[in-house]
């Protein structure tokens, strides 16, 4: 269990779609979407990509883990990396897992599991001794892991659904709000609600404005969405703090240096997000924890 008065949020996987290691992505990171928030004494997990690996072999340094593991949807660079979680195969360790039912009825148990099943992989899901119990959620769901933290659910726009998430602790809150696709009129009403005066919101911005509407290489219906985007909705969520998240597989470290710096000349308080960066949310004096 996580011992702190800290809320904060660490990095561990930010590109989208397909893991890219490789020289030219050693700034912002290759692995795939994982994200770790700590509020206090709970450990929340989103998503399982590539990146949980890494957290899994940070983690493993700790006894008795215990944390919430929350997957926005089960698209391959979400949940890849979950098999390779080596906290999930230790006895003593404790995890919820949270997920919404696929448009054909899978919960994300049973998503999970196909995935480690024949032909897939050499072993079971059942293999993992850790306690897990899984949780189906839905949009609209309020969440609450106790000691004062919530989770909140909300629909994503995006091909088979999606889910993004606000995790609120002692009157803050952090959004994690990835693969979804802007509209081309209007601002997503469930992303307005879900990120309202949020401290900090972990934005998908794969694409340039450019990119997603490229006459000959358009993305428009790929179900994600772009950093000019993100930013208009940041100014009418009232967001402090934006962070760009599940950046394309082609873009490399100096393509991203470019849109950042166009980022923060637009928005001061924003950035991409890298692997292994920490963002704390300073808390108010004199609010219990």
């Amino acid at each position: 269990m996580v011992q702190s008065s800290a809320f904060e949020v660490q990095f561990w996987g930010v590109r989208g779609s397909i893991a890219t290691p490789g020289l030219s992505t050693v700034k912002y990171g290759g692995n795939t979407s994982c994200v770790e928030v700590r509020a206090g004494s709970k450990r929340i997990i989103f998503d399982g990509g590539t990146g949980i690996r890494v957290l899994g072999q940070h983690l493993l340094k700790s006894s008795a883990i215990e944390g919430h593991i929350f997957f926005s949807h089960s698209h391959w660079d979400h949940i890849q990396g979950f098999p390779f979680f080596r906290p999930a195969f230790v006895p003593g360790n404790e995890f919820h897992i949270y997920g919404g039912i696929a448009p054909n009825g899978a919960t994300m148990r049973q998503r999970l599991d196909d995935q480690m099943s024949h032909p897939n992989f050499p072993v079971p899901m059942q293999i993992m001794k850790s306690l897990m119990e899984f949780h189906d959620v839905e949009p609209g769901d309020v969440i609450d892991l106790g000691d004062g933290v919530t989770v909140e659910a909300a629909s994503m726009n995006h091909p088979n659904t999606a889910l993004g998430y606000r995790v609120g602790w002692q009157g803050h809150s952090i959004v994690y709000a990835t693969d979804t696709e802007h509209y081309p009129d209007r601002i997503d009403e469930n992303l307005i609600h879900l990120c309202r005066d949020a401290d900090i919101l972990i934005y998908d911005a794969c694409y340039t404005d450019e990119e997603y509407n490229d006459t000959r290489t358009s993305k428009v219906g790929w179900g994600h969405s772009t950093w000019q985007e993100a930013l208009k909705l940041a100014d009418v969520a009232r967001v402090k703090q934006v962070v760009m998240f599940h950046h394309d597989p082609d873009h490399d470290d100096l393509f991203l240096e470019s849109i950042e710096s166009s980022v923060q000349a637009a928005y001061p308080n924003s950035l991409l997000a890298r692997e292994g960066m920490t963002l704390s949310v300073t808390l108010k004096v004199g609010v219990a924890s």
